[in-house]
């Protein structure tokens, strides 16, 4: 009986021109970048930090952000399907056998999309542009922006993981009961934990407490503390959702301890965000 569950059978493309689609996910992205250089302007203007920093502040996050979460999915979760075809890590087209031209060209290849990412490759690459951008550009601690920059990607968690909804994929196991959401487009019958929902409005509630944070308290002042928070509280839930969620490696839903790959990549970032909350750490006046 599913009479209490939900079918989701949502399109994933929001139009198709000659072979070239343009996708909820794809939408998601942008309105996550929109918003958060918006909210980020905010945050620069308390600080008193001219605006004309943004630019290369969204070029370093996008570009860091879009290789790191491709490069995570390659070697963290897919490697053995591109280790003999590296070129698919890059080129957005597959070739299909009576696949339509794109745009009258390419006949025979798909248009695909780069698709495939992974959050813990952009949890290494994010940071890692960040400290050039704050060396080169602010002036400022590797600390100091991402402090900040944890609330904006707290807020881009929850539109990715819709994101992800939208497409129906990472979507949790069977819920053995009525409940649930029955993902017809991915073939599923019976109601599926809808995981990306649970895990958009963890990272949502995080967005908002730690804005909070940030605007009605003084923990800004002590480098690296809403950072950590940032970390210990997302990468748990994370950590605690996964164990809902189909194993997005087959051979590795127990890979280490009875932790799925997920998990396990979760478990250093959580204990870096203990370590920045519990550190004895200057305050800026």
């Amino acid at each position: 009986m599913n009479f209490l569950a939900i079918t989701w059978d949502w399109n994933p493309e929001i139009f198709n021109i000659g072979g070239f689609s343009v996708r909820w996910y794809s939408l998601m992205f942008v309105i996550a970048f929109i918003l958060g250089t918006h909210l980020m302007k905010k945050i620069f203007t308390q600080d008193g930090i001219s605006h004309e920093k943004m630019d290369p502040l969204f070029m370093y996050t996008f570009l860091s952000m879009l290789i790191g979460m491709r490069l995570g999915e390659v070697f963290f979760y897919s490697w053995p399907d591109y280790q003999d075809n590296l070129w698919k890590i890059i080129l957005p087209f597959e070739k299909k056998e009576g696949a339509e031209a794109f745009f009258g060209l390419l006949k025979g290849w798909k248009f695909t999309g780069i698709s495939g990412f992974a959050s813990h490759g952009a949890a290494v690459a994010i940071p890692i542009a960040l400290y050039f951008y704050a060396k080169k550009h602010l002036q400022k601690s590797w600390l100091f922006i991402l402090d900040r920059m944890g609330i904006m990607v707290a807020l881009a968690g929850f539109f990715i993981r819709m994101g992800n909804f939208f497409n129906s994929e990472i979507y949790g196991k069977l819920t053995g009961s009525s409940f649930g959401v029955i993902f017809k487009r991915a073939g599923e019958r019976y109601p599926a934990h809808p995981t990306q929902l649970y895990e958009a409005f963890s990272y949502l509630a995080l967005f908002f407490i730690l804005w909070r944070l940030y605007w009605k308290t003084d923990k800004k002042l002590k480098e690296g503390y809403l950072f950590g928070i940032f970390m210990v509280a997302l990468w748990s839930l994370r950590f605690t959702i996964e164990f809902l969620k189909k194993p997005q490696v087959d051979t590795r839903e127990d890979w280490i301890l009875m932790f799925n790959t997920g998990q396990v990549l979760s478990i250093p970032l959580i204990l870096i965000g203990l370590w920045l909350i519990f550190r004895k750490a200057k305050t800026e006046k």
